[in-house]
């Protein structure tokens, strides 16, 4: 495993998040199945790679300065 990438982009991350809240929520009196604990993981990924790109594009052109070209 050589690659890297964000860890907002992680299912794993997410995965574990949710489980956590969903402990949280039992410990509450409420109960999140685990088909609903999925669902809400992949749609959190989607969401924060959403967010990242949105991020890119709006600090690029915030950006003062041009990009330079590879050499």
């Amino acid at each position: 495993m050589n690659e890297t990438k964000p860890w907002y982009v992680s299912r794993t991350v997410w995965g574990a998040l949710v489980a956590i809240a969903a402990a949280g929520l039992h410990m509450s009196g409420i109960d999140l199945a685990v088909a609903d604990q999925a669902a809400l993981s992949d749609q959190l990924v989607a969401l924060a790679g959403a967010a990242g790109g949105l991020l890119a594009l709006y600090g690029r052109l915030r950006a003062k300065k041009e990009i330079a070209p590879a050499k």
